[in-house]
């Protein structure tokens, strides 16, 4: 959802406050919010964290910022919660028109927009590289020449940042986390794209390696639902609005090893 849509969808949560005053008005809601009588919240699945990945136990079970805010988006809602786990954003949004997920949380651009409506931003961090051990790049300059192999998550923000910013450096996307870390723990890759506070996690996990000063984007990450369902958008903007202030999303982040870090909407 473009800023131009916000007063539009602030209208709507005006609208659907005076509206629903009896069941009909809330079954409405929950038609679009929770068609199959439960809330189905996807979640990308890694060890790297944040704001938006989450991470899945030993009991099955996941935790993380969007499983936090999920569970308290359900209870308000009051249906149960379920998770439909993917193993990255590109994989969420190629979900978005199949019916398979009511609300997400997500790195929000102009080519996800065309496939969900977004509302408020939650969390807004930096994008730059880590580089293998041993590496002689320092720099944006020395990062970006032919022959250097970068990975990205494949279909995400990210990827598409990464390929507009290097012009002669070969972008290479894979489908997780997991299988990224391999490779540049092996030095099969020269560089790893990605939100800078989950490079600096992993520069700790693979010594040697060096994550670069520079940004080359600014990653956003937003609640979203499916599009064509106006209900769902003006309900989860007000839900992300309160959220954001009533002590919900300082939460989720303190519970999910953020504590002490800003919440950021801009």
């Amino acid at each position: 959802m473009s800023n131009r849509s916000l007063p539009r969808v602030a209208g709507l949560v005006l609208g659907i406050a005076m509206m629903m005053t009896g069941p009909a008005d809330a079954d409405a809601l929950k038609d679009q919010m929770a068609p199959t009588g439960k809330l189905r919240v996807a979640i990308g699945i890694s060890p790297a964290g944040g704001a938006f990945w989450s991470t899945k136990n030993a009991a099955g079970g996941y935790a993380g910022v969007p499983v936090d805010l999920g569970k308290a988006m359900a209870a308000q809602l009051g249906v149960p919660v379920e998770y439909v786990a993917y193993p990255n954003s590109g994989r969420i949004t190629d979900a978005a028109s199949k019916g398979a997920w009511d609300v997400t949380f997500l790195p929000k651009d102009p080519e996800r927009e065309k496939e969900m409506a977004f509302g408020p931003i939650y969390d807004v961090s930096d994008a730059t590289y880590i580089v293998k051990a041993g590496s002689s790049i320092t720099n944006y300059q020395t990062l970006d020449q032919p022959g250097v192999k970068v990975a990205a998550v494949n279909n995400t923000t990210t990827m598409r940042g990464a390929v507009a910013h290097l012009k002669n450096a070969k972008v290479t996307g894979y489908q997780t986390y997991d299988e990224i870390f391999g490779l540049l723990r092996n030095g099969d890759v020269d560089a790893f794209a990605l939100a800078r506070e989950q490079l600096d996690d992993m520069s700790k996990k693979i010594p040697g390696t060096r994550v670069l000063d520079e940004a080359f984007k600014k990653t956003t990450r937003a609640v979203a639902v499916p599009l064509n369902h106006p209900l769902a958008a003006a309900f989860v903007t007000q839900f992300m609005t309160d959220a954001m202030t009533n002590g919900t999303l300082r939460k989720a982040y303190d519970d999910n090893g953020l504590k002490g870090s800003p919440i950021r909407t801009n």
